[in-house]
């Protein structure tokens, strides 16, 4: 007998919470400010930002380079970083978590590399690199493995011993353990990783951007701090909310997708 999934309903009041919720935000923001309860020096209104960002499509000045530059940059940096410490740090965490020899190896240099913050990477990555795009995504890197590591050890050290124990009693090899019973059973880890390195990669990125560059959101921040202009350095601030949200919903999606089709 199939079962058919239920629809609870959502009242309209509790789906219009969140749009609510952000329009009583800048509204109070834009009374402090219009009423000079904080000064405009110190803070820009939301409309003051708004104009800034119409103006930030088709104007380089002050700070050398449109919006749309500025962000295709930023999410260039992230993606690239993103991408490369998955490549690299979920392998090494499965690998780790099921082969002895491979953790005798690497786990020591990790341990030791790991509590190291990525910040800390940035003055030897300027001697490297300079301020371009590739020590920037070393940055990155830096910080998105290490999650993509440790969830992925652990998720293969949760798995199941009942499994491993049948497989080797019915002649299963341990390559055939590890990818036909660890590597599934360890999805949900990894999986679990995307999210948070994804976060720790737009966090660095900017944190990069901040000290060394010469294009992205973080370096709008910096300009606008240098030039005394409050309306530019929230709006970079709001331009990295919002682009991190986005990219976030992007990557969520094609998770659910992916965990929808292993599912089946």
């Amino acid at each position: 007998m199939a079962y058919e999934q239920v629809k609870v309903k959502t009242p309209l009041i509790l789906r219009l919470l969140p749009v609510l919720s952000v329009l009583a935000f800048f509204g109070a923001w834009q009374m402090v400010v219009d009423r000079e309860i904080v000064p405009s020096t110190m803070l820009a209104s939301p409309i003051q930002i708004f104009q800034l960002f119409l103006v930030k499509w088709t104007e380089v000045n002050p700070d050398g380079a449109l919006l749309s530059q500025h962000i295709w940059t930023s999410v260039q940096e992230a993606f690239s970083g993103y991408l490369l410490a998955l490549l690299v740090g979920i392998p090494l965490g499965l690998a780790m978590g099921w082969f002895v020899v491979v953790e005798g190896l690497s786990r020591p240099i990790f341990e030791m590399i790991r509590p190291i913050p990525p910040v800390a990477w940035i003055p030897l990555v300027i001697f490297w690199f300079g301020i371009g795009i590739s020590g920037k995504i070393f940055i990155i890197w830096i910080g998105g493995i290490v999650p993509c590591v440790i969830n992925s050890y652990e998720g293969v050290r949760m798995t199941n011993p009942t499994l491993i124990q049948m497989a080797r009693t019915y002649g299963a090899t341990d390559w055939q353990i590890f990818k036909q019973i660890c590597v599934p059973s360890a999805l949900p880890m990894v999986f679990g990783a995307l999210q948070i390195a994804l976060a720790l990669c737009w966090t660095n990125l900017v944190a990069a951007e901040l000290l060394a560059a010469d294009r992205g959101l973080g370096f709008l921040i910096t300009m606008g701090r240098k030039l005394a202009l409050p309306d530019m350095v929230l709006l970079g601030m709001i331009m990295i909310g919002l682009t991190g949200v986005v990219i976030g919903i992007i990557i969520n999606y094609f998770e659910k997708k992916l965990l929808a089709g292993i599912r089946r």
